[in-house]
């Protein structure tokens, strides 16, 4: 049996560092965003998934020293890349501070609600108005809420008081920063007397982190 070219050796370390790298990532989806909805709980099985995988990674290298570099090479990149990330998003605030439509004599109130907690803390002002020109916003002002990984701004169809009435929604898009006043655009035929809430949503773990019901 003729040994492996150094072609498909590079080419079989590669593979093995990628398949490393996607279980590890898979799992972390899975332990954080599938199991459990409580944000608390989906953080202490990130890490104890985190840790499985360092005691496999760790068994494959020692049965196949070979194989040790590209494994334990991506087993740490893939933990700092997602570690870093988490972390950032769990630790440092997001601020921001645009310039709102505020309501006018000619910028027409249409509903509005205060936040309360349901996953984490929050507070602040949510306002849905209808510009000059007819176009339609929803802004957060004097808003605060505890910041996480890819948390959107979703419009839901019901009061949304956890995350089983996060069912129908309308994603207005990503949450431009935990802290500070942001506006961001209505659709057109959005049906405010139906989609009657607003909800900090983290998309990465499935959390309702917050609402807004709007009057």
């Amino acid at each position: 049996m003729s040994a492996l070219s150094p072609r498909s050796s590079v080419a079989g370390k590669a593979a093995t560092a990628v398949s490393v790298a996607v279980v590890m990532l898979a799992g972390i989806w899975v332990s954080g965003g599938r199991i459990t909805n409580d944000f608390g709980v989906s953080v202490a099985l990130i890490a104890l998934w985190m840790t499985l995988a360092a005691v496999g990674c760790a068994l494959v290298a020692w049965r196949r020293p070979g194989l040790r570099a590209p494994v334990i090479g991506a087993y740490l990149l893939t933990a700092v890349v997602a570690g870093g990330y988490l972390a950032r998003s769990i630790f440092i605030d997001d601020v921001v501070n645009e310039r709102v439509v505020r309501v006018t004599p000619r910028a027409d109130l249409l509903a509005r609600g205060t936040f309360e907690p349901v996953a984490h803390s929050a507070t602040g002002t949510a306002t849905a108005i209808r510009t000059v020109g007819g176009k339609r916003v929803l802004t957060l002002t004097s808003f605060e809420v505890s910041n996480g990984p890819d948390l959107r701004v979703y419009l839901v169809a019901g009061p949304a008081r956890d995350e089983s009435e996060v069912d129908e929604f309308e994603d207005l898009g990503a949450l431009k920063g935990n802290r500070g006043n942001q506006q961001y655009d209505l659709p057109r035929q959005l049906d405010l007397d139906r989609y009657t809430t607003v909800v900090i949503w983290c998309r990465a773990f499935s959390v309702n982190f917050a609402r807004a019901p709007l009057t």
